[in-house]
This record gives C-alpha cells, sequence and structure tokens, in this order.
C-alpha cells in the first residue's frame, strides 16, 4: 500500500479560533496605497443579499466578449455617512480629539461624552497625522437605529487631511464619492457564526474507522506521553464562525441609489427593501443579511480581476 499522507488540517495564521470582540476590525490604514484623490479610505456598509447579475462582458481576449453572461453577485446597502469626531496623532499616539457637531441621538445614548469637549480643530498644534472617525446613518436603511462607528484613514499628506477635516466636518458622505464602478475593493466584517462545533467540521479531519473506539468523529490521538500535555495544533471542539476575515480583490459591477422602479431591490430575503445608496460587488461577501462590512481600497490588486470588465444589464431574483 502506498505510505498515507495526512497533512496538518487547518491555518494558524488564523488564531485562535474565538469570537471577535466587535463587528467592525481594525485596519492598518497606512498599509494601504495613498495614490488617490478620493480622501477616504474605507466606508462602512450593510450585506442585503445575492443574486444573479445578466451583464455584458466587455472585457478584452475574453472568450465572452460583447456576450450576455449570468454571475453571482452580493447587493450591499451602504446608507450615508458623518463624521463623529477628528483624531490627532503624534509618534503613533492620540494627542487629541474633535468632536463634530451634530451628532445622532441614537449615537449620544451609547457613548459617554467627555463633560469638556473642544470643538475647535485650532486647538490641536503638536501632531504628525490625521484621521477620521465615522458612524453610518443606518436608521435611513431601516435595519436598525443604533449607528455602528469606525476610525477611517484619510489620503494625502498632513495638509491634505486637515484640510478635508475642516470642510467636511459636518457634511454627508454618499458611497459613490469614494468609490465607483470597475473598481477592485477588499471587504472586511466577521463571518457567520456557527456556534460550537466539532472536529470534522471545524477543521475537516478525516472520520474515523467504523471499527474505531471511543467516537468516529474525534481525532485518533491527541498527543503523546512526552510532553504531558495537549498542544494547541490539535484538532478540538470549539468555536467556529464569528471570526474576522477579509474577502480581496471584489469588483464593483454596479453603485447607485435606490429607486421604486428597480423591483429586484425591494422584498429581498431576510433583509427588506434598499431604501439608501447601494454596491454591487461580483461574487459572494461573508457574513449573514444584515451585517455591517467595511469597505476598502484594495491592498493587493489582481491583474487578472483588474482586466475582467462588466457592463451590468439586469439583476435577477
Amino acid at each position: 500500500m502506498p505510505t498515507r499522507k495526512a497533512p496538518r488540517k487547518g491555518s494558524l495564521q488564523f488564531w485562535p479560533r474565538k469570537r471577535v470582540r466587535k463587528f467592525l476590525p481594525r485596519v492598518n490604514w497606512k498599509a494601504i496605497s495613498n495614490d488617490s484623490d478620493k480622501k477616504i479610505k474605507g466606508f462602512i456598509c450593510y450585506k442585503a443579499g445575492m443574486t444573479t447579475a445578466i451583464v455584458k462582458d466587455t472585457t478584452a481576449n475574453s472568450m465572452t466578449k460583447d456576450k450576455k453572461i449570468a454571475i453571482p453577485c452580493t447587493i450591499l446597502e451602504c446608507p450615508s455617512m458623518r463624521i463623529f469626531s477628528i483624531r490627532f496623532y503624534k509618534y503613533g499616539i492620540v494627542v487629541k480629539d474633535i468632536l463634530a457637531e451634530n451628532i445622532d441621538k441614537e449615537l449620544k445614548r451609547k457613548l459617554k461624552f467627555p463633560k469638556k469637549k473642544s470643538s475647535k480643530i485650532e486647538d490641536a498644534k503638536d501632531y504628525d497625522d490625521i484621521s477620521i472617525i465615522m458612524y453610518s446613518q443606518v436608521k435611513k436603511s431601516g435595519i436598525k437605529k443604533t449607528p455602528d462607528i469606525i476610525e477611517i484613514g484619510l489620503y494625502g499628506n498632513v495638509e491634505d487631511k486637515l484640510n478635508f477635516a475642516k470642510e467636511n466636518i459636518n457634511k454627508e458622505f454618499a458611497i459613490s464619492d469614494f468609490f465607483q464602478n470597475g473598481e477592485l475593493i477588499d471587504l472586511r466584517g466577521l463571518t457567520t457564526g456557527k456556534g460550537f462545533q466539532g472536529p470534522v467540521k471545524r477543521f475537516g479531519i478525516t472520520l474515523r474507522s467504523h471499527k474505531a473506539e471511543k467516537g468516529i468523529r474525534k481525532v485518533g490521538s491527541i498527543g503523546p506521553w512526552h510532553p504531558g500535555r495537549v498542544t494547541f495544533r490539535v484538532p478540538m471542539a470549539g468555536q467556529m464562525g464569528l471570526h474576522t476575515r477579509v474577502n480581496y480583490n471584489k469588483k464593483v459591477i454596479g453603485i447607485g441609489k435606490s429607486s421604486e422602479k428597480d423591483v429586484n431591490l425591494k422584498n429581498i430575503k431576510n433583509y427588506g427593501d434598499i431604501k439608501t445608496d447601494y454596491i454591487i460587488v461580483h461574487g459572494s461577501v461573508q457574513g449573514p443579511s444584515k451585517r455591517q462590512l467595511l469597505i476598502t481600497k484594495a491592498l493587493r490588486p489582481s491583474k487578472m480581476q483588474t482586466k475582467k470588465q462588466y457592463e451590468l444589464l439586469e439583476l435577477k431574483k
């Protein structure tokens, strides 16, 4: 018989496999390229659901060029966002936070505001970097009332960031102001939670023989006698899902505002109607419906994905 090969199961890159503490993950904004004039590097969206899109393939040298093809896609609702505060850094440490005016009432109920707040940007003097903390106006979409809040990086040098913050501290932002059709994006968020699962489902280990003792859906050996302990590398039962993951290089095939004429943007299963701006991406996205996600510019855009071009014709339910 040939030698049986059984490589270890599961990636140690994603460890420990436990529930996250917050829904929207932190992002290393400095790693995302700075060559853009869109100013904001990220945007909060909400997963509505999946559907089929009929598109015209306009990719050069494609076998289906100028033909209609059907591709899977995901609809993401993107209600407008506002600035909560401007954050000033010095040597990577927060030195000042300037709160904006006209903050959402629902946010005031959830967060503790300082008694003495500084609302003048001129009060911040010694700093070397600027970012903004933004919140989504999710109440407009009808999903929930409590806004989601996250820190978002800005493009440009310190002077450009400061000018942008001064001019837009009390304005609303739409998804169409920062992302466009045909662009590659990354989607950061949580996977669907599946609760407590065994090692077969959690790590994909092989079922044991029908003659095996003490169970079939379990690990044959959890380790040697010496060292006399169970290492963390042994596949064990535990939490599965609700982990932070990144979906790289998703192609935007449609972007726009909700309209009463488009029937396919209404009565989406487990979601309802699209009431604000939306974005349609090629393929699937992690998480269940109504899950909050963070859209960012592609961290490492692939050439193959960049070449693909689609013209959205119709959405099918």
